[in-house]
């Protein structure tokens, strides 16, 4: 995988090294551990899973102090049982302690993010449909986030409120009906932005293929509805199904031929995939 841009990762690790070190830094490690102690620690997957967030970890042990080294065995992306380990980490004794939390809080949620995404993705990995993630993220993580739904297979939704137009049904009854709103945002964004609307009823989505637009959001509708909302798009437009989406319903909503399956769980909810630091034999 492409790794993530230092410009991303080192505020954000910064921040939350600051946050842990408060005003007086690491006083437990700072007066038990001689200032002269090395250590060569493992980072060691303690579940079965994927990988995300070796960037981050790998950064805060560089940050507390540059002369840590760190070398990643199993980078982003790549699949983990337990036992296996994923980065090794060596210098001073006090700066890898220092920044063991933080390390390992960005290592384990990122790669429960891309656990939970690999999940979807498998059980759909016999169709043609993708799992992509949505909004619904942690506030100044989300390109984090989204970068381990890519680890985990899965795609991205867009980024922001200003790379694509999304219209959702609240957009539509402030705007006045579904034509009002897909005219106003054809009037209001360059020929670049993409525009996807939201439906929750297959006589909502007869309305909006009276003039298609780039995709169409069919919101927590059952299979049948589903089935019959690809059949009327016939490929004019990107279908993204979305509503509860779980390892076990996904099969079936992929089965509808959908072009994407979006959840927002897999960033908002994912459980943490148990990564420890075990102190080198």
């Amino acid at each position: 995988m492409k790794p993530l841009s230092p410009l991303i990762v080192e505020p954000v690790v910064r921040a939350a090294l600051l946050e842990d070190l408060g005003r007086a830094g690491d006083i437990t490690t700072d007066t038990v551990v001689p200032a002269a102690r090395r250590a060569a620690v493992r980072l060691t997957a303690r579940d079965a899973g994927v990988v995300a967030g070796t960037d981050l970890a790998a950064a805060a042990f560089r940050l507390v102090d540059p002369a840590v080294a760190v070398e990643v065995t199993l980078p982003d992306g790549a699949r983990v049982r337990p036992g296996d380990v994923v980065a090794t980490v060596s210098g001073p004794a006090r700066a890898i302690l220092t920044a063991e939390r933080v390390a390992l809080n960005f290592l384990g949620h990122l790669s429960g993010v891309a656990t939970a995404t690999a999940q979807i993705a498998d059980a759909v990995a016999h169709t043609a449909t993708r799992v992509t993630c949505t909004r619904k993220t942690t506030p100044g993580l989300r390109a984090l986030e989204k970068h381990a739904v890519v680890a985990g297979g899965g795609v991205n939704h867009r980024f922001g409120l200003d790379d694509a137009v999304l219209i959702k049904d609240n957009h539509i009854a402030l705007a006045g009906g579904v034509r009002q709103a897909i005219a106003g945002a054809r009037a209001g964004v360059g020929h670049l932005v993409k525009i996807e609307v939201e439906v929750d009823t297959l006589d909502q989505l007869r309305e909006v293929l009276t003039d298609p637009v780039d995709a169409v959001l069919l919101d927590n509708m059952a299979p049948e509805a589903l089935r019959e909302a690809v059949e009327l798009v016939a490929g004019r437009m990107v279908t993204e199904a979305s509503g509860r989406l779980t390892v076990a319903t996904a099969p079936v909503v992929a089965a509808t031929g959908v072009d994407l399956m979006s959840a927002g769980w897999i960033t908002h909810s994912a459980p943490v995939l148990d990564v420890g630091l075990d102190v080198a034999d």
